[in-house]
């Protein structure tokens, strides 16, 4: 079966008018949330091939050496699913989006290595 990467986008515009919301709110949200994410998690538990998490800072490496960046990237999941279409459908109403102040989720398969030719 296929295995398909999902990875979490937001931007900081979005998390600003999250951390703008008053904490008695914001905590609120947080705990709807996470139940909401748990509930998902469950739903979906025999299609999980790796739980993932949330994504920190960024370094990127290239010719010129390590230096910081940024990207809209939150956080990932890899599941499993018959084609690209199932695995996107498994995040609609995700609480990324629909509770938590996270914009979309990119699903992309991940392909096998090539094999070096003779």
């Amino acid at each position: 079966m296929p295995r398909y990467l999902a990875v979490f986008l937001g931007t900081p515009d979005a998390m600003a008018a999250w951390n703008a919301l008053d904490e008695t709110t914001r905590k609120a949200k947080e705990r709807e949330g996470i139940q909401a994410w748990g509930g998902w998690m469950e739903k979906h538990k025999n299609a999980l091939a790796v739980i993932g998490s949330p994504l920190g800072k960024t370094l990127r490496v290239d010719k010129a050496g390590v230096s910081p960046t940024k990207n809209a990237m939150t956080a990932w999941v890899a599941v499993d699913a018959d084609s690209q279409e199932a695995a996107a459908r498994m995040f609609e109403g995700h609480p990324h989006f629909t509770i938590f102040p996270g914009e979309s989720i990119e699903v992309m398969e991940c392909l096998p290595i090539p094999e070096a030719q003779p």
